[in-house]
């Protein structure tokens, strides 16, 4: 399909009036003296007068939303029906429709937040006293929404929207497959209905994706509207530091000398957290955010932030998208995201409405290893697909997801990214009930999949080649989004030859020595058994009971966090030799147990089995009864040589094999039967909690009065 531009587009002069109309909508939204500019004028004529289809590529705080309000405002004064805006969050649905108020449009929104409302809602859009509303695009696939609001919304509607289109690419940065739903909702649409699609951060291949998909019909495309994507506010640099403690440092330093408030991005959760409990520590106003929080956390930490309540947000990518505070002065990555795309659209956070914000990058050597995971991990195999269908095909019922976890090795999350994806095929469909297969022909498409995932590792390149280069790099990202109008800023640390210091306080240096150093983090025990053992053959189901459960127990490390997270890391390689642990890895166990403020001493010591690792773990178990004076009790075990097998991906096929192969031998249950009082049950990691769960009940019923895990990792 044909892309097209907006250059050279001259409305009639006819047209005038409605252009003297849609600037006074625009002064009720941002004031009496903005004008629109001329992208935003030929956006809003091909909506309004033309009814055609358009795509708006421009930077972060250019305006597009002004585009669609001024649009929505000029339709419904033609007697045209509500706007739908399909939008991916619910911070970004907030803040649309305080604009709107603002605008004087009517505004509503229906998400997950807010089903008790529904009703309500529906019965305003057919009154007609809903200019505008906002839907996620998980709604799409809602069976209520599909058979109560959709249909009257398709044909009655004014205008759709999709904003953040670059979602609906699978060669986007952030692919949602939700959104690939939206091509068949556009497809149904009268005519005349016009649709316009946003974004900020689309290259040349995802821009053409898009266009595609919004379709318009081979005699008119889309037009595609691209700007140039300089923010003149945005001051680049790259800090380049040894090692974790001294980005700690840095940030204790200088972050009371970067402007105003702002946000520190970290690539985990679990790195999120502590690097907001140091920073807190060293006497700064922060807050951490990640979609690990509840709703009513992130939306307490946004409004904290926008009313410069805190001096600083540490938080994942899950404050992103949507999060619109103009006053930002500051953006700061500890770490780099997997790709330039996602950088520039993180870092356009900043300086919306201010004349210089900062924005720092603290890489981390250990950044390439996170980016790797996430990589392997985004596309499903072809024969665990396979696997979905065939058992979405068995009896013709509809499979919820707890159910289907117990046929299929993946986690829900990555089971229900597969599912949306199969939906949008027309291989699924989704139902009150469940999943059901449609018996249509599907085809694994490993092409394309092998072509995103060498994308992804281009991507990966190119941002270690942000980091390294010498040019301009707002140049530099720019180009990766194939903006029409390059040039150097003028204003980065390449441009300008100088860069922030890497230099530290010593004080702080040394405080996050000792921050990094302090081992010892909770693992809180499984309390659940998962749903739908039973249909494999393992009679346990909702609570553990409490005589079967273990402790709260500790973990040197989390896997994904900072401190002693690599050095554990590097122990736990597949490629690592099987040994026992170096000294100063078990002096810092030593340090964990030695902070352990249990209600009971332990007298004993338990190792689980280990195929991979039997060494490390049996070693480490020995040694730590040695130290602290206990008896060391032995090892569990496993029913064949084999031992548990493969590695599962979802708790209930996990813990099926983990039943059948754990075991205690007869020594080990002697041991447990003879000691009174708690005992330590170490392992090398802790990932979804089943292998220490399945062992703390083993041994209580062996005897042990009460169970507390010791692990070197847990997941986090």
């Amino acid at each position: 399909m044909a892309i097209h531009s907006g250059a050279g587009l001259e409305p009639d002069t006819g047209d005038a009036q409605l252009r003297l109309h849609a600037e006074q909508h625009l002064r009720a939204l941002a004031g009496p003296h903005a004008e629109l500019r001329d992208d935003q004028w030929w956006a809003i004529h091909a909506l309004v007068v033309d009814r055609r289809r358009a795509l708006v590529v421009q930077r972060t705080g250019w305006g597009k939303s002004a585009v669609y309000f001024v649009a929505t405002a000029l339709l419904r004064a033609r007697g045209a029906g509500p706007t739908v805006i399909v939008s991916p969050l619910l911070a970004l649905m907030r803040n649309q429709i305080a604009a709107a108020e603002q605008a004087g449009i009517q505004a509503r929104t229906i998400n997950s937040a807010n089903l008790t409302a529904w009703d309500e809602i529906y019965t305003e859009i057919i009154a007609g006293a809903v200019d505008l509303l906002l839907v996620s695009p998980e709604r799409l696939n809602h069976p209520d929404f599909v058979e109560k609001v959709l249909p009257p919304l398709s044909s009655g509607a004014g205008l759709v929207v999709v904003d953040e289109a670059h979602c609906i690419s699978d060669w986007g940065h952030d692919f949602r497959p939700d959104y690939r739903r939206i091509r068949s909702v556009l497809a149904e649409l009268p005519s005349r209905v016009p649709v316009l699609a946003t974004t900020a951060t689309a290259n040349a291949r995802v821009t053409e994706d898009v266009a595609e998909q919004l379709g318009g019909g081979d005699a008119e495309p889309p037009l595609v509207l691209r700007g140039a994507l300089d923010r003149k506010s945005l001051h680049l640099s790259v800090v380049r530091l040894p090692d974790t403690p001294t980005r700690l440092a840095w940030l204790a330093t200088h972050l009371c000398r970067l402007p105003g408030a702002g946000i520190v991005y970290t690539l985990t959760v679990a790195a999120a957290s502590e690097a907001a409990e140091f920073l807190a520590g060293r006497g700064y106003r922060v807050r951490s955010y990640s979609g690990q929080s509840d709703a009513a956390e992130r939306q307490q930490v946004e409004d904290e932030l926008l009313a410069n309540q805190v001096d600083v947000v540490v938080a994942t990518s899950a404050l992103g998208m949507g999060f619109d505070k103009p006053d930002l002065g500051f953006v700061v990555h500890l770490g780099a995201p997997q790709s330039p795309i996602a950088y520039y659209q993180q870092v356009g956070r900043a300086g919306r409405g201010v004349q210089r914000a900062e924005v720092v990058l603290l890489p981390s050597e250990a950044d390439p290893e996170i980016w790797e995971y996430f990589t392997t991990t985004a596309i499903p195999a072809e024969e665990t697909v396979r696997q979905v269908l065939d058992t979405l095909n068995a009896d013709g019922e509809p499979w919820s997801l707890p159910r289907l976890e117990t046929q299929v090795n993946l986690n829900r999350a990555r089971l229900e990214q597969m599912l949306k994806i199969l939906d949008v095929d027309g291989a699924v469909r989704r139902q009150r009930g469940g999943w059901t297969a449609t018996g249509r022909p599907w085809t694994y498409d490993t092409q394309r999949y092998a072509a995103i995932t060498a994308a992804r590792r281009r991507e990966q390149q190119a941002m270690l080649d942000y980091i390294s280069t010498s040019a301009c790099r707002l140049e530099y990202l720019r180009r990766q989004l194939d903006d029409p109008e390059l040039a150097p800023c003028g204003r980065c640390d390449n441009c300008v030859g100088s860069s922030w210091t890497a230099g530290t306080d010593p004080q702080h240096h040394a405080a996050a020595e000792a921050f990094l150093d302090r081992p010892g983090v909770a693992v809180h025990p499984r309390r659940q058994w998962p749903i739908g053992m039973p249909t494999l053959g393992v009679q346990l189901s909702g609570r553990i009971p409490g005589q079967e459960q273990a402790s709260t127990g500790r973990a040197l490390t989390r896997l994904t966090g900072l401190g002693w997270a690599r050095r554990v890391r590097e122990l736990l390689a597949t490629d690592a030799p099987d040994q026992p642990v170096d000294e100063d890895v078990f002096q810092a166990v030593v340090r964990v147990l030695a902070d352990w403020q249990w209600e009971h001493r332990p007298v004993g010591v338990v190792a689980m089995p280990s195929l991979r690792r039997a060494r490390l773990v049996h070693e480490l178990a020995r040694r730590v009864a040695q130290l602290g004076r206990l008896t060391f009790l032995g090892s569990l075990g496993y029913t064949t040589p084999a031992g548990v097998g493969p590695r599962r991906g979802n708790s209930a096929l996990r813990l099926a094999d983990l039943t059948s192969a754990v075991t205690v031998p007869e020594p080990t249950c002697r041991a447990l039967a003879a000691v009174s009082g708690p005992v330590l049950l170490v392992d090398d990691y802790m990932d979804t909690g089943w292998t220490m769960t399945v062992g703390a009940r083993l041994a209580r019923q062996a005897g042990a009065a009460e169970v507390l895990p010791l692990v070197l990792a847990a997941r986090g």
